[in-house]
């Protein structure tokens, strides 16, 4: 698919919104098959195809790497996760806060012990 010729709203069908708001510019992409699927669409097929080749990437660079507005690319990348083809990991923000609800604050004392092994690094 040629980036230049294609309007990026042919690229998700006209639609400008995903179909569900959960992911960030940080969100990070991994590919959920170690090829690309036969039933996906062509765009679908570049954007498991650039995953695929990084391993893992953030939303944002995945949209830059694809010359896309990151709205468009979100459209993309939820259309994949919905259908099981990508794998998405919440911004560490997202994780630290459900992380606290679930166990608590983090034990500072330990913190401070490890920063203080990283301050006595070479």
């Amino acid at each position: 698919m040629d980036r230049r010729l294609i309007p990026p709203y042919v690229w998700t069908g006209g639609r400008t919104r995903p179909s569900r708001n959960v992911l960030d510019r940080m969100t990070v992409l991994r590919a959920a098959t170690d090829h690309v699927p036969v039933g996906v669409s062509p765009a679908g097929q570049q954007v498991l195809a650039r995953v695929l080749r990084a391993g893992a990437l953030p939303l944002a660079e995945l949209a830059a790497d694809l010359s896309l507005p990151v709205s468009f690319v979100k459209v993309l990348a939820c259309d994949l996760f919905d259908a099981g083809w990508l794998v998405v990991r919440t911004p560490a923000s997202s994780c630290e806060q459900a992380w606290y609800e679930d166990e608590g604050p983090p034990d500072t004392h330990l913190l401070e012990r490890v920063i203080d092994g990283l301050k006595a690094l070479p």
